[in-house]
């Protein structure tokens, strides 16, 4: 599954590339065939064919019929979505600039199968596999894994995973809240079953959720733009500005404590705000009354909850 993560963020980067009116340059193109030539076809698929599938037939699954032969069938598409792929690839990195628009028809039919073939592998053959296999299957997966990846070389994942990060950098890849709209972004904020606060990196509170809603610890509009110590009382603060810098060391990603309030129990988080590179943004809040969660037994499954109507 992170193969699939790490090969979707890949698709995204190319995406991008691919829509401006110049078209990337044709060193990117050559790293993006490499990645789906050498790993997705050569590697990944071939984990799953030689290792992952044969076990999970002889633990009852037939190859034919069933989610094994759709898998199966649709690694024979995208062997051959890859090669007309391919192809106008080359013509492209060969300095054939018309060959621009069949590129891009070419990687969105091949694009567009994998993200529903990851799909249908993580949601439904995966967890099937799950349930079927035993420790000495899982372990023999494992070894089939490692078995695949040392015959195309050595460090093989590393290097690909290396590849894929560097074509992600190249193709502009924005994270997935770029798209909400800042309206919709605030409305989730404020619908979640907990109060999350940020401080920024300088100590100061720049935000709060359930402004117009009843909170566990109150707060007004007044906090925002404050030092962070001044929202604590004096007694505390010492503790604060430990965890504050236990944070900013990185020795420490998160503190959590659970108070009494009456009849409620209340979970606090603190979590250290990191940007990819690893640089500290600054510290999140959460508080969760978690007493209903405590009260919880057996189970309620979806079809439980579609049966009572939802209440």
């Amino acid at each position: 599954m992170t193969d699939h993560e790490t090969t979707e963020r890949v698709f995204d980067a190319v995406a991008a590339a691919l829509a401006g009116p110049e078209g990337p340059s044709p060193g990117f193109v050559t790293d993006a065939l490499e990645y789906f030539t050498g790993y997705v076809e050569r590697c990944h698929n071939h984990k799953e064919e030689d290792h992952l599938f044969p076990i999970v037939e002889s633990l009852g699954v037939p190859r034919h019929g069933g989610p094994l032969a759709v898998m199966l069938a649709e690694h024979r598409q995208s062997e051959e979505a890859l090669a007309t792929l391919v192809r106008t690839g080359r013509a492209y990195i060969a300095g054939d600039r018309s060959a621009l628009e069949g590129l891009r028809v070419a990687f969105g039919a091949y694009a567009g199968l994998l993200k529903e073939h990851f799909w249908k592998e993580n949601d439904i053959l995966y967890p099937l596999a799950r349930r079927l296999m035993g420790v000495s299957d899982v372990a023999r997966v494992l070894a089939g894994i490692e078995a695949v990846e040392h015959a195309i070389g050595p460090d093989t994942r590393e290097r690909y995973y290396a590849l894929a990060k560097q074509i992600v950098e190249g193709g502009d890849v924005r994270d997935l809240s770029h798209a909400l709209d800042r309206d919709v972004l605030a409305a989730m904020l404020n619908t979640l079953p907990l109060e999350v606060s940020f401080v920024d990196a300088d100590d100061r509170v720049q935000y709060f959720s359930h402004e117009h809603a009843a909170k566990i610890f109150p707060r007004t509009r007044g906090a925002i733009g404050r030092a962070v110590q001044q929202c604590h009382p004096p007694g505390s603060v010492h503790k604060v500005n430990a965890i504050l810098a236990s944070f900013k060391a990185g020795a420490r990603s998160v503190a959590e404590f659970w108070i009494d309030m009456g009849p409620r129990k209340v979970h606090i988080r603190y979590f250290a705000v990191r940007s990819p590179e690893g640089q500290y943004l600054g510290c999140m809040e959460t508080v969760q009354d978690v007493t209903a969660i405590q009260a919880l037994q057996g189970e309620r499954r979806l079809v439980d909850e579609a049966l009572s109507g939802g209440r």
